[in-house]
């Protein structure tokens, strides 16, 4: 395993992590692209955020040719809200993941989210920020943090109490 707890990563040690070379065999990995949802983390720390409890931020480099643009809609292009909801899921797996805890990460629900702001083809930067208010890591290895999608600084999605677990999951590749 070569996590050392870092507190940024690159995009290398993103696709690194999808491989199952970050946490170790069996844990937290994030997806491959197209579904990684981010280019890189700019800030993971234990402590600090909203919270007290932990903070992870990522950006994403927006470009006319990022793939969901040419299909989401034909004529209209926007970047699909879920798949800023996935990055906030994604960022909070990864957290756990580098916390140490084991298992593979499976997204299990949010409290509220609201949307106010669209990602256009225009847009430069999508930055993510994740503020943890919970961490268990018993048996149960449960996140759960508020978390915000920004496009060229504005606040566009606002969602409380993302949940992430851990699982063991035998059949991980």
């Amino acid at each position: 395993m070569s996590n050392v707890q870092k507190s940024s990563y690159s995009y290398d040690d993103l696709i690194a992590c999808g491989k199952g070379e970050l946490f170790g065999p069996g844990n937290a990995k994030l997806p491959a692209p197209p579904m990684l949802m981010f280019d890189r983390i700019t800030e993971v720390s234990i402590d600090g955020g909203a919270h007290g409890k932990g903070i992870i931020k990522a950006e994403l480099d927006v470009n006319p040719d990022l793939w969901f643009f040419q299909c989401h809609f034909l004529g209209d292009p926007v970047m699909p809200g879920c798949l800023g909801l996935d990055a906030m899921w994604q960022l909070l797996g990864f957290y756990l993941g580098w916390t140490g805890a084991p298992g593979s990460g499976r997204a299990l629900g949010l409290g509220e989210l609201k949307f106010t702001g669209q990602v256009l083809p225009e847009a430069k930067l999508v930055s993510y920020e994740i503020n943890l208010k919970r961490v268990i890591n018993r048996k149960l290895v449960l996140g759960i943090g508020d978390g915000t999608v920004s496009v060229d600084g504005k606040v566009i999605y606002e969602a409380t109490d993302l949940k992430v677990g851990l699982f063991d999951n035998p059949k991980s590749l």
